[in-house]
């Protein structure tokens, strides 16, 4: 899903840079992402996340499929 982000919601810049993140182990919302690359989207003017994701959500695991497949 691409999501187009016009104005950063803490300064109302619109000037963004792209950065990647490999996040072999982390965790969102205490349930893990194992080996997914977190995409994030950072305003250049404050610095601030106004998005983080990743590209391939049908690849999380829900908690009892992880254990069962453990």
């Amino acid at each position: 899903m691409k999501v187009h982000i016009e104005r950063c919601p803490f300064c109302a810049h619109a000037e963004f840079i792209q950065a990647r993140q490999y996040a072999p182990e982390a965790y969102v919302s205490g349930e893990a992402i194992f080996g997914q690359q977190l995409n994030h989207t950072i305003c250049r003017n404050c610095g601030s996340v106004v998005r983080s994701y990743v590209e391939n959500p049908e690849n999380l695991l829900k908690k009892k499929n992880r254990r069962a497949k453990d």
